[in-house]
């Protein structure tokens, strides 16, 4: 005789539970089990530490000519030539369009020939009151006479000295009549021909313009002012001694001029309309690279942040709510363990190092002294807390 037995409800619903419960307890340590697993990622770290690093700022400027003349002749006549081609180089002093010289070398002659005559009368009254001044020692003559002719002879010399200003006025229209060049540059084009009647400064002949050196001008906004002032007021930055910043040109496609200069004005205004103060720096340009109206970047070196700390560009990161380095790390087991720690970044800094690194990040917060930073493999790094192994001798962040 069989005896069968049918399971019950209760047994059947226990046997359900505990299943689901070893399935769910199986899930949770999988991942546990295969992050055991995993083979540490090998990093190469540095050591933060404080050091004083170069600051400086990238700004739009714009290049104008060091001096823009007008040339404006300054005597009157007929524009008898041209003595320049439209955007040629002239020296200073160089002769760009002469007047009718006819009626100023006149203006010379005739001059000089009333100096002449100044000069006769004067030698002619001396020898009068020379001769008199004889007769007078023995009363042959009356002190009237002699003071006539004293009279006489200090009129011939202010006649003399009138006449040699007015051979010098005469001289000098006749240099003015050939204009020439009150700086060297540039030549504009011309806006009189030949023939035309000049009549004064007035007129406008042409304009030259100066290219070596060069302006740079370019502006600061105020906040950025500001933040300056407070870094320096609290001491975490330098500023270059009377606000001299040494300039370096960044041309439109990203090269770098080799030109520089340093900053030689700063305008204590703000402009309404766009909230920055201008600057001005004056670069030499005796190949005439640099021409007026271009648009460039202007880099300002020449302050210092102090104790800073600056971290390769590469080992800062971006998860897309903001930036963060990994840190090396002990967890709770003691194992060495990959941390991220957001991090503020200041500047952008290039400057090389004995590493070979040239671009940096200035970190203001985020990491601290001592910190062992990850700067290559994080790409091995594939989730927070991942176990690594620093396979490099480490080196600290200052540069040598």
């Amino acid at each position: 005789m069989r005896l069968s037995f049918a399971p019950s409800k209760l047994s059947v619903s226990l046997f359900l539970l505990t299943s689901a419960a070893l399935l769910l307890q199986g899930c949770s340590e999988a991942p546990k089990a295969e992050q055991a697993a995993m083979h540490p990622a090998a990093v190469a770290t540095t050591i933060a530490s404080y050091e004083d690093a170069p600051f400086t700022i990238e700004l739009p400027a714009t290049l104008s000519g060091s001096k823009e003349v007008e040339v404006r002749a300054r005597v009157t006549g007929i524009l008898e030539s041209r003595n320049f081609d439209e955007g040629q180089t002239v020296s200073q002093g160089q002769s760009l369009f002469t007047v009718d010289l006819a009626p100023y070398q006149l203006a010379v002659e005739s001059a000089q020939a009333a100096l002449d005559g100044a000069q006769a009368s004067l030698v002619q009254s001396e020898r009068e009151v020379t001769r008199l001044a004889k007769l007078r020692a023995d009363k042959s003559v009356s002190q009237r006479d002699y003071d006539n002719a004293s009279s006489t002879n200090d009129i011939a010399k202010t006649t003399l000295a009138a006449a040699k200003v007015a051979l010098k006025e005469a001289q000098l229209n006749l240099e003015y009549a050939q204009v020439k060049a009150p700086v060297a540059g540039v030549m504009g084009r011309e806006f009189v021909s030949e023939g035309t009647y000049v009549s004064g400064p007035d007129l406008l002949l042409t304009q030259i313009t100066q290219l070596d050196p060069i302006r740079l001008r370019f502006g600061i906004s105020e906040r950025e002012q500001l933040q300056m002032r407070q870094d320096v007021a609290n001491g975490s930055l330098t500023l270059p001694e009377k606000g001299q910043w040494h300039t370096s040109i960044k041309l439109q496609d990203g090269s770098l001029s080799n030109k520089s200069g340093k900053v030689n004005f700063s305008d204590v205004r703000i402009n309404p309309n766009t909230g920055t103060s201008e600057l001005q720096a004056i670069i030499p340009n005796t190949d005439f690279e640099l021409r007026p109206g271009q648009f460039v970047r202007v880099m300002l070196s020449g302050a210092v942040r102090k104790n800073a700390f600056v971290i390769p560009q590469r080992a800062v990161l971006d998860n897309g709510t903001g930036k963060f380095v990994y840190v090396v790390a002990k967890n709770e087991q003691g194992d060495t363990i990959a941390r991220p720690a957001p991090v503020e970044v200041g500047e952008w800094i290039q400057k090389p190092d004995n590493q070979g690194d040239k671009n940096f990040w200035l970190i203001k917060s985020g990491i601290q002294q001592g910190d062992e930073v990850i700067i290559d493999g994080m790409a091995k790094i594939f989730f927070p807390g991942m176990p690594v192994v620093v396979n490099n001798v480490t080196h600290s962040v200052s540069a040598e």
